[in-house]
């Protein structure tokens, strides 16, 4: 059974794929749809048509929970940041749907703005709204953990609505620790204003969500006939945002946009902005973003930060972070090979940025999560100029040896102290190339205690559990090996 916050489709997807002993790969072959729509499906992320949903029936013998579920969701009713869900029989045309997101450093406030058109026999009375968020998409225990503790509540959300000038009713149809649906009533206390068949009204609203419960992205689907959409993501210039979109379909992977976002300075903001034309229903555009989470106070030098402020304002993430206590996600290679590239590429862009603040004469290291990717991904820099990074996908420690040493260690997620840590002298990695071919590597030395405090991270451990009881890190200042490599006999 479902989870409180957890999409019960989903679940009862994921049960009876495990049950039947099927892969996502193995379970997408069978219904001729890509192995990442089937990970989508189990997120909570897509929901699927009812075709669809009888074939999952169908296929896992599920004894009808998996059509009931689909059916309990509405459809689907989780995590697909905010779209409406009107059946096109109730006959709405949507002329214009244009979506604005607007980031503030701490606060995502959305308007959404809809022209629509009666093109039924009947009145329309209300129309529903849905308000979803995914902290960490495609980690959705993760982010059912977090909503269940810190769920959206409706003070915070500060919800308005209007048609023209009126101010919109609202019944609550659904209200769960990530997501809202509302009927947004023609009517108020005051008077009713339904739309006649043949008649069009404009209807805004506006709500907001801390940054600390809304992912690195944003979503629309196309479940009404609609004329044009359009999108426009503002971000302070000052974090240097980069945006990117994709789309996709009831059976397609995910593809770039057609056309890419345009984008303008408005003050102290970069906005980017996408239009679309007659977009097929059952589309799904979506746009994420990177941005410098962590940036210094406006006129501070770099280098009057601490260590670990330097690498805060490089996007890394710090101690006491739970993602870091966390283990991590495998991936299943080859069918999420796109996944896992652009975990690596997050990975580079990152040791460029901290490469910049330090010198590493001993190698360096970053793993998944400490950029904010709960999957188990590293990459490790050996020393020396020009060397050759190593990836690791899914790595664990096949052998080690009885002979180590003790060296000091650092970690880019508590910079300003450096601890001494006992590590075996020789290992081999099990590991996974993107096309799913298993690698058995050995590393030795310096190299093999790199990659040790990265497959530690990808465990949810830090190298302080990895000290003799008894002793601390010492203060950086202390420190006397910084750009010199480890030696060994």
């Amino acid at each position: 059974m479902p989870g409180q916050g957890e999409a019960p489709f989903a679940a009862e997807l994921k049960h009876f794929r495990e049950v039947r002993g099927l892969s996502k790969a193995d379970l997408a072959r069978r219904l001729t749809i890509s192995p990442s729509y089937v990970s989508h499906l189990e997120s909570g992320r897509e929901h699927g048509s009812s075709d669809l949903a009888r074939r999952l029936e169908k296929e896992l013998d599920a004894g009808g929970k998996i059509w009931k579920a689909w059916q309990d969701d509405d459809g689907g009713t989780q995590p697909t940041p905010e779209a409406a869900d009107t059946s096109p029989a109730a006959g709405i045309l949507v002329l214009e749907d244009a979506a604005a997101l607007r980031y503030e450093g701490s606060v995502y406030h959305l308007t959404m703005h809809r022209r629509l058109r009666n093109t039924g026999t009947e009145p329309i009375t209300r129309y529903l709204i849905r308000i979803a968020v995914d902290r960490y998409p495609g980690e959705p225990e993760r982010s059912n953990a977090l909503y269940r503790a810190h769920p959206l509540t409706w003070e915070e959300l500060q919800l308005e609505a209007h048609c023209g000038d009126e101010e919109m009713g609202r019944v609550v149809k659904h209200d769960r620790d990530a997501f809202k649906e509302v009927w947004l009533e023609f009517a108020n206390a005051r008077t009713r204003f339904p739309l006649y068949p043949g008649q069009e009204a404009a209807i805004t609203y506006s709500y907001s969500v801390t940054a600390d419960k809304w992912g690195p992205w944003f979503q629309r689907a196309v479940r009404l006939p609609t004329r044009e959409l359009t999108v426009s993501l503002s971000f302070p210039t000052a974090l240097h945002p980069t945006v990117w979109g994709t789309e996709t379909s009831l059976s397609a992977n995910h593809a770039p946009l057609r056309t890419p976002p345009t984008q303008t300075a408005d003050a102290d903001h970069t906005v980017y902005t996408w239009t679309t034309l007659d977009p097929p229903l059952h589309a799904r555009y979506r746009m994420e973003w990177r941005l410098k989470t962590k940036h210094l106070q406006e006129g501070e030098p770099v280098n009057n930060r601490t260590p670990s402020a330097r690498m805060a304002a490089a996007g890394i993430v710090q101690e006491g972070d739970i993602l870091l206590q966390t283990v991590t996600q495998p991936f299943d290679l080859p069918a999420e090979a796109e996944q896992a590239r652009h975990v690596v590429d997050e990975l580079d862009a990152a040791i460029s940025r901290v490469k910049e603040l330090h010198d590493f004469g001993k190698g360096m290291g970053i793993a998944a999560p400490q950029i904010g990717i709960g999957r188990a991904a590293a990459v490790v820099v050996p020393p020396g100029d020009g060397s050759t990074p190593i990836v690791l996908l899914n790595p664990t420690v096949a052998e080690s040896s009885a002979e180590t040493d003790r060296q000091y260690e650092g970690c880019l997620s508590f910079f300003d102290v450096r601890g001494i840590v006992p590590r075996p002298l020789h290992i081999v990695i099990a590991h996974t190339d993107l096309d799913g071919t298993p690698r058995l590597t050995r590393f030795d030395h310096g190299l093999a205690r790199l990659v040790l405090h990265e497959v530690d991270h990808l465990d949810g451990k830090l190298y302080r559990s990895r000290m003799e009881p008894g002793t601390q890190p010492i203060p950086v200042e202390e420190y006397r090996g910084t750009g010199q490599n480890w030696t060994y006999q």
